[in-house]
C-alpha cells in the first residue's frame, strides 16, 4: 500500500528516542550525583511513567483517535526531557530525588507511537501483508537498539549528556508529530469508523488470550534483558569491555536476519513454534558460558546467539499479530498499551533477578534464569487461543 512505507519509516523514527535516552540518562545522573544506582533509579521512573500511561493513553487514541494525541504528547514530552536535561544545572545533587518525580511525570506523556502503529496495521492490511508488516517492523526495532544507544553516546561525547537527552527530546517531538501527519494522511489520524467502535461488551483483559499474551510479552522482555545483562557481566569478568557490544551486535544481526526471512514467510504464524526456537536459543547458552564452560570463548558464545537470535523478531512479531487479531477492533490501540506497559514488567522483574543470579553463580547461572523464563513463555502459548483473522482491513 503506498502508506504502508512512510508509517513504517516514521513509526521507527518515533520510537528512536526510547533506545537512547537510558544511555544519556546514565550519563546525566551519574555525572550529577557521582551514583550509577541513582542514575539507575532516575531512568526506571521515566521508565514506569510510561508503562503506566500505555493503557489510559491507547484507550484514548482508540476513542478520540491518534493523531491529536500523538501532536500533544510529542511537544509535551519533548519539553518535559528539555527540563529533565537541565534541571541537574539548577540544583545540588542531593536534590537527585525531584529529578526522579519529574521524570516519572515526563514519562506519563511519552508519545504512544508503537501501540498507536501496531494497532493500525489491522485497519489497513490482512492476511500475508498484516504478517509481514508486523515481522518487519519487529525486525528493524532490533536496529533502534543498536542505533538509538550509538546517537546518544555521539552526542555525550562531542557536546555533553544534557544535549543527548535534548537530542532524544527533538526525536520524539519530530517523529510522532510527523507520524501524526502521515496517519492523518493515510485516513487513519482519527476516531475508529462508527461501524468499528464499542463493539466490545466485555472489558479488554477478559477478553479470550488478551491476559495470557500479555503474559508472554512480560516473560520474553525479562528473558532477552537477562541475556543482556549477562553478556554485560561475561565481557567484564573477562576484561574485554567491547565484546559487550559485540556480542550484542552479532545477536541483534541474528534477530534482524530472522526476521527479514519469516516476513517473506506466507500463512499464520505458529506462535508457540516461534516461542520454543526462542527458548532453544536461551538454552545453548547455558552449557557456553562460565562456570560450566570455563575460560569462555566468544566465537562460540557469538555463534550461539547469532543461531538463537534469528527467533526473536519473529516470535515478537507472532505476539504482536495474536494480541492485535485477539484485542477487539475499537480497543487496539489500548491493548498494545498494556504490551507496552508488559514490557516494562519484564524489565523490572529481570533486573534484579538477573543481577542476583550473576552475584551468585555466574552467566551460566543467569542464562539458566533465562531459559526457566522461556519455559514459562512456551507454556503460556498454550493457553492463548489461535485466533481468526478478519479477511479484511477495517475500513479507515
Amino acid at each position: 500500500m503506498p502508506q504502508a512505507l512512510a508509517l513504517l519509516t516514521w513509526t521507527l523514527v518515533g520510537r528512536l528516542h526510547q533506545t537512547g535516552t537510558p544511555l544519556a540518562m546514565s550519563f546525566l545522573i551519574a555525572g550529577w550525583t557521582g551514583s550509577y544506582a541513582r542514575a539507575g533509579v532516575v531512568a526506571a521512573l521515566l521508565m514506569a511513567g510510561l508503562g503506566v500511561a500505555g493503557p489510559v493513553l491507547g484507550r484514548l487514541a482508540d476513542k478520540r483517535g491518534a493523531a491529536g494525541q500523538l501532536m500533544v504528547s510529542g511537544v509535551t514530552y519533548g519539553l518535559g526531557l528539555t527540563l529533565v536535561a537541565y534541571l541537574p544545572s539548577w540544583l545540588p545533587a542531593g536534590w537527585w530525588p525531584v529529578e526522579g518525580v519529574l521524570a516519572f511525570t515526563v514519562g506519563l506523556s511519552c508519545p504512544q507511537v508503537a501501540p498507536i502503529a501496531r494497532a493500525t496495521w489491522p485497519r489497513m492490511l490482512s492476511g500475508s501483508a498484516l504478517t509481514s508488516m508486523y515481522t518487519v517492523e519487529a525486525t528493524f526495532t532490533e536496529l533502534l537498539y543498536a542505533v538509538g544507544p550509538l546517537l546518544a553516546a555521539s552526542v555525550v561525547a562531542v557536546l555533553n549528556p544534557a544535549l543527548a537527552i535534548v537530542t532524544c527530546g527533538v526525536l520524539a517531538t519530530l517523529g510522532s508529530v510527523v507520524f501524526a501527519r502521515a496517519l492523518t494522511t493515510a485516513g487513519y489520524g482519527g476516531p475508529l469508523p462508527a461501524s468499528t467502535r464499542a463493539t466490545s461488551s466485555t472489558g479488554l483483559l477478559r477478553a479470550p488470550g488478551v491476559l495470557a499474551s500479555l503474559g508472554l510479552m512480560v516473560c520474553l522482555v525479562g528473558a532477552l534483558f537477562t541475556v543482556d545483562t549477562t553478556i554485560v557481566a561475561l565481557a567484564r569478568n573477562m576484561d574485554l569491555p567491547i565484546l559487550a557490544g559485540a556480542l550484542g551486535a552479532v545477536w541483534a544481526v541474528g534477530s534482524f536476519g530472522g526476521g527479514m526471512i519469516a516476513g517473506g514467510l506466507s500463512g499464520q504464524p505458529r506462535l508457540a513454534f516461534r516461542v520454543l526456537l526462542t527458548l532453544v536459543g536461551l538454552a545453548a547458552l547455558i552449557p557456553v558460558l562460565p562456570p560450566l564452560f570455563d575460560p569462555a570463548s566468544p566465537w562460540l558464545v557469538g555463534l550461539v546467539l547469532l543461531l538463537g537470535g534469528a527467533a526473536i523478531s519473529p516470535a515478537v512479531a507472532a505476539a504482536n499479530i495474536v494480541l492485535g487479531e485477539l484485542a477487539p477492533a475499537d480497543r487496539r490501540a489500548e491493548a498494545f498499551g498494556w504490551a507496552s506497559t508488559a514490557s516494562t514488567a519484564g524489565f523490572f522483574i529481570a533486573l534484579p533477578g538477573s543481577g542476583m543470579l550473576l552475584d551468585h553463580g555466574g552467566p551460566a547461572f543467569a542464562a539458566t534464569g533465562a531459559t526457566a523464563i522461556g519455559i514459562l513463555a512456551v507454556l503460556l502459548t498454550l493457553l492463548i487461543p489461535t485466533p481468526k483473522p478478519a479477511l479484511h482491513p477495517t475500513p479507515a
